[in-house]
């Protein structure tokens, strides 16, 4: 994947050192802004943004506010090169949310490695669920393969929600996304109060969510989680839909139809040591097991236990 850094810089000096410094990193693409090109700029969103304030004129920390206050950039990290070390000008600098303040005469190789390890952080930061700050498919993937290998029982929890599209259908996109943070706030709390060690919860998509505990006995986590949800799910419904039970959705042909208030799904896999061989196989289960608890009305879960 390329990584673009943008150098911003009203000279050609700062992107020839780039590009000789990263002259083994074919993965990294260095392009030489203008400030008078920022706004074009900015439409895009670049991995990396250096800015050389000797070679600008323009009020850095002016620039700096400008680029966290656009929509696009709110979470790009930025360094500022400068032979201006003040203490109270870095601290201008860094109190418009920059990352990092590096003070000429210039170590190469630090800057270097400040470039790479920013960018892997934020590699890593983008693999996590931006709506709910939990690991993706990419950390549940490794992590489901390191129990494995570890050849420990663990329980694999598939959470998922009831009737959510018919709810977005009703309340809209944002309050969907509220409703979504919730229940991660949910089996976030209930999986730290069991107080056990050793867990893990990712968030697969959507409304959709898995939960590692290790042992094979899951069944109170799971009435604790479903017990919690239901208790609180009500404040994202109006009075009416809970007096009523259910909501209201006009089909595509504009035939109303009823569906229960939104309810949380859980379908357990025991994975006794030796029972599992890959990742795939705990998912085939998971997918035939979560089925068994939808089918339930209601907040539910199922475990499977077979050999």
């Amino acid at each position: 994947m390329v990584q673009e850094v943008y150098i911003i810089d009203d000279d050609d000096a700062s992107i020839v050192i780039f590009r000789e410094l990263f002259k083994n990193d074919p993965e990294y693409k260095f392009t030489s802004v203008k400030t008078e090109q920022i706004d074009i700029a900015l439409k895009n969103i670049p991995s990396l943004i250096v800015i050389n304030e000797d070679a600008i004129d323009r009020d850095v920390v002016d620039l700096c506010r400008k680029i966290r206050k656009d929509e696009d950039n709110t979470i790009t990290p930025v360094i500022v090169v400068s032979s201006k070390g003040e203490r109270e000008h870095r601290l201008r600098i860094l109190g418009e949310s920059i990352e990092y303040f590096i003070k000429k005469p210039v170590d190469e190789q630090y800057l270097y490695y400040t470039v790479k390890n920013l960018n892997r952080l934020l590699y890593t930061n983008r693999r996590m669920s931006p709506l709910t700050g939990l690991p993706g498919n990419v950390q549940i993937h490794a992590e489901l393969k390191k129990r494995i290998l570890k050849k420990e029982p663990f329980c694999v929890l598939y959470l998922d929600l009831d009737n959510f599209k018919a709810y977005n259908d009703v309340y809209g996109f944002l309050k969907g996304d509220q409703i979504i943070e919730f229940t991660a706030e949910t089996i976030v709390k209930c999986i730290h109060d069991s107080q056990m060690e050793n867990t893990f919860i990712g968030h697969i998509g959507g409304d959709d969510f898995v939960a590692l505990v290790p042992g094979t006995i899951c069944e109170k986590l799971c009435q604790s989680i479903i017990a919690n949800f239901d208790h609180n799910v009500k404040k994202y419904f109006t009075d009416d839909d809970i007096e009523r039970g259910y909501i209201e959705v006009a089909n595509r042909k504009g035939i109303i139809e009823q569906f229960p208030l939104t309810s949380l799904s859980i379908g357990v896999v025991v994975a006794d040591v030796g029972r599992f061989g890959n990742i795939l196989e705990i998912g085939e289960i998971g997918a035939q097991v979560k089925h068994a608890a939808k089918s339930v009305m209601g907040s539910s879960y199922a475990v499977d236990r077979r050999k």
